[in-house]
């Protein structure tokens, strides 16, 4: 897959700069992005079966039916479902997903691994359910790029309990996410190292999500790859048993 244009990486920014206020436009553009990402490296989703795991308001889940596919929402959440959550979907645990063995094309998941304490097993899990041959998607916000604190981000450099402090000060209420609880510190070289000492799957990409240009380079670097990738992209394809 080419490096994305800067046109496209600035139009993101945008949209993430106002999600509080409208999550709507800065979801359905990211679904359509992950979407477009999804088949440049496995081809189109129609009429493939997608699995959508930790996929909160149901955006991507409904972009990706939108293009054919039979995409299912699986969410352990249902706070994050919405009041008008994709029809079909499920309440469900991404350690434990309620399928059987190899039933997805695709298997998905954006900016959820850091919300899980055992990234591993919620990895395992998305590959037991991909069929081999399969794609499985996987994007995550790691601690240490500018935006690792989320809400509380940039100030998490200085400590969370600090930095969820002052966004309290600043806004009047508590912050979503504490780290340990819904957010936890993942970072790129040992998630890679990790992936890549796997024998059911192989790395198609390793990629920042969002950088517009040597997206692949800026993850090979060790050390600064933490802090410029903001968000790293894997492409793994599951491998015959």
């Amino acid at each position: 897959m080419k490096d994305p244009s800067i046109r496209r990486s600035l139009a993101l920014f945008r949209a993430f700069r106002h999600e509080q206020e409208d999550p709507e436009a800065c979801y359905s553009l990211l679904a359509r992005d992950a979407a477009d990402q999804v088949e440049a490296y496995g081809g189109p989703v129609k009429a493939r079966t997608v699995v959508d795991v930790g996929g909160g308001g149901g955006y991507f889940t409904e972009e990706f039916r939108r293009r054919g596919a039979g995409a299912y929402l699986f969410e352990p959440d249902v706070g994050e479902l919405g009041p008008k959550p994709p029809a079909g979907s499920v309440v469900a645990d991404g350690y434990l997903l309620p399928l059987a063995d190899a039933v997805a094309d695709v298997c998905f998941s954006s900016n959820v691994l850091e919300h899980v304490a055992d990234p591993q097993t919620f990895l395992s899990e998305m590959v037991r359910v991909t069929r081999p041959g399969g794609l499985i998607y996987v994007s995550f916000t790691n601690w240490l790029s500018p935006w690792g604190g989320h809400e509380w981000a940039p100030w998490h450099y200085l400590g969370a309990e600090r930095a969820r402090a002052r966004y309290r000060r600043r806004t009047g209420r508590p912050a979503k996410h504490t780290l340990g609880e819904n957010l936890f510190a993942v970072h790129i070289g040992p998630t890679l190292r990790q992936v890549r000492a796997r024998d059911d799957v192989t790395v198609v990409s390793a990629r920042s999500r969002y950088w517009p240009f040597l997206a692949e380079a800026v993850a090979k670097a060790p050390g600064l790859r933490e802090f410029a990738t903001w968000n790293l992209l894997l492409i793994l394809r599951r491998c015959p048993p």
